[in-house]
């Protein structure tokens, strides 16, 4: 029937304890909850929502627009190819052999040292570890400080084995030192590594850590999954203190 209405799916996957912001934030998108699966640490939500008509009309207007300028461009293309040969035809002989040396040689500039990112010398970031796990400020400072270091006091929130290995893991950091219990900043995850990638630093390395472990985390940063409201860290050393 034409009148049917057609729809597009959407799957997220979300942390304990962030369904409600989740569901909130993709309902304000136009998004429809229809099925809720609850794991132990993560959930699967599926939404949908009603597919909008495409504008066939406009779609072929634009097109035959296009069609119309690259003609246009390609003729002027040609008739400013002829006037650059006639140009050069008309150009002295002595004009090429003109010495190169008179061109100065560019100086390449000396790479500025990296800072690494605190709450103590950025503020955006000092604001970032306050504000909420879905808050669009997770996703403004992963867009402008994206594959930069940054160094917070923190804690593991969760620890689970990633898929089917027994020696990787995902690992949920929270800032702070409430582990499990964390309840402000962003929900910052390293995902799929091994407790060698952690590269342990500090007087008394621990033989094994879990939920609840308080480090300084050192970390570059990655993406912000705003559906799963999961901000990605890869990290760069790990302290005990």
């Amino acid at each position: 029937m034409a009148d049917e209405i057609k729809y597009e799916y959407k799957t997220v996957q979300t942390v304990r304890g962030t369904n409600g912001l989740v569901i909130s934030k993709m309902q304000k998108d136009g998004w429809e909850l229809v099925e809720q699966a609850q794991g132990t640490l993560r959930s699967t939500l599926e939404f949908r929502r009603p597919k909008k008509p495409q504008p066939w009309l406009l779609i072929g207007t634009v097109a035959a627009g296009l069609v119309v300028l690259a003609i246009v461009i390609g003729v002027a293309s040609a008739l400013s190819d002829g006037s650059e040969k006639k140009d050069a035809s008309d150009k002295p002989a002595a004009a090429a052999s003109e010495s190169p040396s008179a061109t100065p040689t560019p100086v390449a500039a000396e790479p500025a040292a990296t800072e690494v990112i605190t709450p103590q010398n950025n503020p955006e970031f000092a604001a970032l570890l306050k504000a909420d796990n879905c808050d669009d400020a997770n996703l403004d400072f992963a867009s402008r400080y994206e594959g930069q270091t940054v160094a917070f006091n923190g804690s593991i929130v969760a620890m689970t084995p990633h898929g089917d290995y027994d020696t990787r893991y995902d690992f949920l950091l929270g800032p702070g030192d409430e582990g499990p219990n964390t309840g402000i900043g962003p929900a910052f995850k390293y995902e799929d590594v091994n407790i060698s990638n952690l590269n342990l630093t500090g007087k008394e390395i621990p033989a094994a850590i879990g939920a609840g472990d308080k480090f300084r985390f050192v970390a570059a940063v990655g993406e912000f999954s705003a559906d799963q409201c999961l901000f990605y860290l890869k990290p760069v050393s790990t302290e005990t203190r």
